[in-house]
């Protein structure tokens, strides 16, 4: 069994037992489990249900395993030659690494 979920602005492909990185998610202190809810699609050997967006009574456990880390530093430079002028920026993005526990259908 499989399912798309939506978390931040980006799509994931799930599986029990999957490690996945996922933009940071707020947790309580000391939570150890987050519930995904926006599902997109479930698929198992028999059938594949849709949502229109998100499927109703479908939801995704995920254990935490780190809740903050950080992705390699993005440089943004630009330069205009003979103007003197230049900006530079950094980003890291921070996210959080979870482990897929159960996907669970009602």
């Amino acid at each position: 069994m499989y399912a798309i979920i939506q978390t931040g602005s980006k799509q994931y492909k799930v599986e029990p037992n999957n490690e996945i990185d996922i933009e940071k998610v707020p947790l309580r202190p000391r939570a150890k489990t987050v519930s995904l809810d926006k599902v997109l699609l479930v698929a198992d050997a028999e059938r594949i249900e849709v949502g229109a967006p998100f499927l109703k009574n479908v939801s995704v456990k995920a254990e935490v395993i780190e809740p903050v880390i950080k992705t390699d530093k993005i440089v943004s430079f630009k330069y205009r030659s003979k103007k003197s002028s230049h900006w530079r920026k950094g980003h890291r993005q921070k996210l959080t690494r979870v482990k897929i526990k159960e996907i669970s259908v009602s």
